[in-house]
Formats: C-alpha cells, structure tokens, sequence
C-alpha cells in the first residue's frame, strides 16, 4: 500500500549548539537530512515527500535534495515557528486523494523499512499507527526535586516517528487544532485530543532522535554497525 509522508525539518536544534541547522550537520560527510530522504526515497511503497524547510534555508534544501538525486520530494514547504505549525503546512502540500500520511522527524535518519511497512498495514486497519519503544529504566514523578511516586513501566512506551494517518483525518485535527488553540508536541496527540484511535508499533532504540551532541556519537556507532551489517550480507558472512 502506497503512502505519503511529511518531513519536518525547519527547527534549529539549540541543543545541538552547533551554529546552525542540526539537519546540514555532516556524518560521514552527508548531511543528516539527506540519510532520512534516502530511507524514503528507496522505499517503493513511499509515493511523495514533503520537506518541510525555514524560509531562509530553502534554497540549501533543494541543493541537498539535487546532490542526492532525492526524486520523490513533490515540494519544499515553508514551515512555521512551531512543528505543530510546520507539519500542518507540510500536509496542505500534499497531493491526490485521501491516503496514509505519515509524519518523519527529518533529524531520524535511522528508521527501518519494515517497521515502515508495519505502521502502513497497521494504518491501513486501524486509522492510526505510531511507532515507540519500551521504557527500559525506572521511571519516577518529581515534584520540586522530590521523588513522590514510582512508576510502573510496563505500560511506558518513549514515542518515537513516523506517526501515521488518514490524510483527511490528521488534516482535520490538524486545523482543528489550530482552530481552538491546541498545542501538543507530536501528531498522536493531536489524534488523540479529536478522539481517534491510534495503535502502537514496536520499532527500535536505533531510531533515535539526533538532538544533542552526544546523540552524534551515537549516530555514528549505528551507521559503522549498519555498515558492517550491509557488507556481510553482500559476502554471506
């Protein structure tokens, strides 16, 4: 089942402290943005992206989308001064008619295609599929630096993207929101706020989120591993 995605990218990253946009810091020497555009861009079931870019960076977006031969980018969105203004922008770009949109932070360049596949086929029932990863440590609720409870994990998920739905529906919430001044930090918020139901996939902690120096050690640890992984299965080691 064929799908559309959007692509917010316009954020500074302040925590990254890094001068400028986290999404034209290199790894390997390719930017950060241009990993995520390829996930999407080898994917077959991925129909269009929208990238979603500041106003003043959008001419270096497009050289990043030429240089790596980036097909599948339909438009180059103007985003707003908050994700939640940004994604809405990016989804009133889209084209044809109603079908799974989904939602990719552009500074996860880590997602996996067949967790792709599951939060489309998992859409495709249920109308709405995030992906999210189990708690691993002990969580506890502070208040004024004070430990008051502990709580159980086994019901804690860390929420991660993609996040897929409807085009119609997230459009709808979307405006929605807008509308009676609904701010929420991801899409499933959103969904959840007008009442939809949206189903958890279990993805992997690979995916992470590039927003803090040290998450760029990290990065570079999961692309010597995915390296080594792609070079043994070319020799059938």
């Amino acid at each position: 089942m064929m799908y559309s995605i959007v692509i917010p990218a316009a954020g500074q990253g302040k925590r990254m402290k890094a001068g400028k946009n986290k999404q034209f810091i290199e790894l390997n020497q390719t930017p950060l943005i241009a990993y995520t555009l390829q996930v999407f861009e080898e994917d077959e079931q991925c129909k269009q992206i929208i990238l979603v870019a500041n106003e003043y960076e959008i001419e270096a977006m497009q050289d990043i989308v030429r240089a790596y031969n980036i097909k599948k980018v339909t438009r180059i969105a103007v985003g707003g001064m908050e994700r939640q203004q940004s994604v809405y922008e990016g989804l009133k770009q889209l084209e044809g008619p109603d079908e799974i949109v989904m939602v990719h932070d552009g500074a996860r360049p880590f997602i996996r295609e067949s967790i792709i596949h599951e939060l489309v086929n998992a859409t495709s029932k249920d109308g709405g599929a995030v992906v999210g990863v189990r708690m691993k440590d002990t969580v506890k609720r502070v208040s004024q630096n004070q430990i008051v409870e502990t709580i159980d994990r086994s019901e804690l998920w860390a929420v991660q993207t993609p996040q897929a739905f409807w085009r119609d529906s997230l459009l709808d919430g979307h405006k929605r929101a807008e509308e009676e001044g609904f701010v929420a930090t991801d899409d499933a918020s959103i969904m959840e706020w007008v009442g939809s139901k949206i189903v958890m996939v279990e993805g992997d902690y690979s995916n992470l989120k590039i927003t803090t120096p040290e998450d760029l050690l990290m990065a570079e640890a999961i692309l010597r591993k995915r390296r080594m992984e792609h070079d043994s299965s070319r020799t059938g080691v």
